[in-house]
């Protein structure tokens, strides 16, 4: 390796990677939110006097590495460098080796501050600033210049031997992608078209929108194109983002059959799984005296950290055998090896939402990462979801239950300005411009008092204190970000009231997700209309548009609206009876496995209940409500080949995307609802929102997601170019122009009546 530098570090991951030491320990958390830590920086930077600077931007070199990163004050008066931490809670209770690590940040700015200015000597401060008083606490040492250079090249040295690995793997993979091959014969009808439109978005640096039909292999057809790009690109990350554990073992088993056909790819690849699912002690509070994979965790930490990026495949189960091995937490063993992987397969929360870790280490180490998100036309509701927080009065209650009198008297005061706003409200439901400031302040009072106490005493927090707790920190940190974007709503109930941050356009904190990324690639079969999703999720304004042909022919398929049925919620009940009729003929003409999707639970059960009473000879099968994850497997494996039956779901749920039905494991669907969501007074808010923002209220709350999720479901009937089916769409809205031309242009659609007193079926 020359001299010349080539592996660049930021000086807060070096000092992360070299100086972290002893237990895991999550009590001194939660931290400030960011916009805290930005409105606290910048306070102290006020405070300081005429001449000072803040953010210097350093940078030194060792060897091969550089290391780079931004100071944030100095005082050339008192020759005093500065590094703002910002906290809430008792300064006293912050663990040791928080502090250790604060100081090892501050040595090597201090190092290339002296460098920098030809400094001889520097006094060193740590400045922690409690957001909530807002008061400072400043520890200072003195240092020579010479002290500090052999701290800097002690850090560095170890952590060269790492780098130069690192190195050699990052030559390594991009020399194997360079040489990687399509793992298939050759490319399914409309895979190519996919394959080259992401790949010239990754080589543009822009953000692409493909709908592209099901069963063309959208996961591959994604994934290799990216991994081509890596090495021209100078890519880092390869990010493959899902709704749904079923895309996240598509994407592995996608990546693996790669590696199967090229043993030789260097590619590591990591599953992230949520914190409930690697948790080996879920009983046990996060720090070492409480568990015992936290215990010395950054001390063994290197040595599982070794072994793990010597594997190419680190899934659920390959991560949790090492961590067990070296006795270290699963979970945050898999949270380290993010920054060492090169694809990393995760939920959407792992990067969109407001704390995601793979969007904040993308940031803080200025990666040039590639997004793929699969089955995106999930992504609305989910950003929505991510964005919103609610408080209930009744969790407001229960949170006072076993708590300190210190924070219970936190919680009685937010209790107090609670009912003092709401007790003047006289509907069940209503909206209001803005957060009322004397219950945010109250709520955010609780939270520092909840914070101290759980410093305090860890294990002494009630599971309703804590939930109330993380309810409140999040409505906070979005009350700081309310705008139109968002609802505040107040609902009533005789025994409770709920107060609602709201999230209906998640564009507004989604875009700079987006940003963040070299490229992006939303993919789905339904993202159709296109400005609708384009203009919900915030995406950029040159975002290229692909639309993928289906590879199915319209004799596949024969679609069929049955126009003589109602399924609008007041003409349930008279519909019950033909639909009944409709699937009872088409069984009886062609026997086999079906489907039939209802808008409800109750919906489902009605027809479900008749069918049985009139049809014992024909096998059911139906999804409840809650359905577990065995439970959902055993209601999938019902459907055999060559078997019999009709399984009964909702529309939307489970069973209605995601799942391969390949062949005659499923031979026809009928869809008894358009998927409308329900008219209510939040859902008539947002559609005055939307149409305020889109000029489209409507069609963006109810058309646009209503159709969506019928054309989902449809499309687990035909997966293959030999599968066949045939497909009912019963409302006589399914007629209606604005509903034709949402469905698939390669269907052809014909129109059936259904009697309601027999099986008489006709065109």
């Amino acid at each position: 390796m020359s001299d010349a530098p080539s592996y660049e570090v930021a000086v807060r991951a070096l000092c992360e990677f070299m100086a972290k030491q002893g237990d895991l320990d999550l009590r001194f958390t939660p931290s400030p939110s960011a916009l805290e830590g930005i409105a606290g920086h910048a306070l102290i930077a006020s405070r300081r006097g005429e001449g000072y600077e803040t953010e210097i931007r350093l940078s030194g070199e060792f060897g091969a590495l550089r290391v780079r990163g931004r100071a944030d004050g100095y005082d050339p008066q008192q020759n005093q460098l500065e590094e703002y931490k910002t906290y809430r809670g008792d300064l006293g209770r912050m663990p040791a080796n928080h502090r250790h690590l604060h100081w090892a940040q501050l040595k090597i700015y201090g190092c290339l501050m002296c460098q920098s200015k030809s400094l001889e000597q520097i006094r060193l401060a740590l400045v922690y600033l409690d957001v909530a008083s807002p008061r400072e606490t400043v520890l200072v040492e003195q240092h020579s210049a010479q002290s500090l250079r052999e701290y800097f090249e002690i850090q560095c040295a170890s952590f060269l031997q790492w780098a130069q690995a690192e190195l050699a793997h990052r030559d390594a993979r991009d020399v194997s992608l360079a040489a990687l091959t399509f793992p298939h014969a050759s490319f399914h009808d409309g895979q190519r078209k996919l394959a080259e439109g992401v790949y010239r978005a990754v080589k543009a640096g822009r953000c692409l929108m493909a709908q592209a039909p099901t069963g063309i292999g959208k996961t591959i057809g994604t994934i290799f194109p990216v991994l081509k790009a890596m090495p021209t690109e100078r890519l880092d990350k390869l990010f493959f983002l899902v709704a749904k554990t079923s895309g996240r073992r598509l994407a592995l088993d996608s990546l693996a059959r790669l590696r199967a056909r090229e043993p030789d790819t260097r590619l590591r690849v990591l599953e992230l799984v949520a914190r409930d699912k690697a948790c080996e002690y879920p009983q046990n509070a996060c720090f070492g005296a409480s568990c015992p994979l936290a215990r010395g965790f950054y001390d063994r930490l290197p040595a599982a950290r070794e072994e793990a990026v010597s594997h190419n495949n680190l899934d659920q189960k390959v991560v949790r055998e090492i961590a067990l091995k070296h006795q270290v937490c699963p979970y945050y063993l898999s949270q380290e090896l993010a920054k060492w992987c090169d694809v990393v397969v995760a939920d959407y929360n792992y990067y969109f939402d407001s704390s995601a870790l793979l969007y904040a280490f993308t940031v803080f180490n200025d990666w040039r990462v590639v997004l793929l998100a699969d089955e995106s036309h999930n992504l609305i509701e989910r950003g929505r979801k991510m964005y919103t927080a609610s408080l209930a009065r009744d969790a407001l209650t229960a949170a006072k239950g076993g708590a300190a009198p210190f924070v219970r008297k936190a919680l009685d005061k937010v209790g107090r300005q609670w009912a003092s706003f709401v007790n003047v409200q006289t509907e069940d439901y209503q909206t209001y411009p803005s957060m009322p400031d004397k219950v945010l302040k109250a709520v955010q009072q609780a939270v520092s008092s909840i914070t101290d106490f759980i410093g305090e005493q860890p294990t002494a927090a009630s599971d309703e204190l804590q939930d109330f707790y993380f309810n409140a920190m999040h409505f906070c940190r979005l009350a700081e970000q309310f705008d139109d974007s968002s609802l505040f709503d107040v609902t009533l109930s005789p025994s409770n009231s709920e107060l609602c941050l709201r999230n209906v356009i998640p564009g507004r904190f989604l875009a700079q997700r987006f940003a963040s990324a070299h490229s992006t690639t939303l993919f789905s079969a339904t993202l159709s209309p296109p400005g609708f999703y384009r203009d919900v999720l915030g995406l950029p304004a040159d975002t290229r548009l692909l639309d993928v042909g289906s590879p199915f022919t319209a004799d596949q398929l024969s679609v069929r609206i049955v126009r003589s049925v109602s399924t609008r919620y007041r003409d349930r009940a008279g519909s019950v009876d033909p639909i009944v009729n409709l699937l009872a003929r088409q069984y009886e003409a062609r026997p086999g496995n079906y489907l039939a999707f209802f808008s409800s639970f109750d919906y489902l059960d009605q027809v479900a209940d008749v069918f049985w009473a009139r049809h014992p000879d024909v096998p059911i099968w139906r999804q409840s409500r809650g359905m577990a994850e065995p439970a959902r497997d055993s209601f999938l494996a019902r459907f055999e080949c060559a078997g019999r039956g009709i399984g009964f779901a909702v529309l939307g749920g489970a069973f209605a995307e995601g799942i391969d039905l390949p062949g005659d494991r499923l031979i026809g669907a009928f869809v008894a609802t358009l998927g409308l969501p329900q008219v209510n007074r939040i859902n008539e808010e947002i559609q005055r929102r939307m149409e305020a923002r889109f000029g489209a209220g409507y069609a963006y709350t109810y058309l646009y997601p209503g159709l969506q999720k019928v054309v989902q479901a449809a499309g687990r009937v035909i997966r293959t170019t030999a599968d066949r089916g045939v497909l009912y769409l019963i409302d006589d809205r399914f007629v209606e122009t604005r509903v034709r031309r949402l469905l698939p242009q390669w269907w052809k659609v014909g129109t059936h009546e259904v009697c309601s007193t027999d099986n008489t079926l006709s065109v």
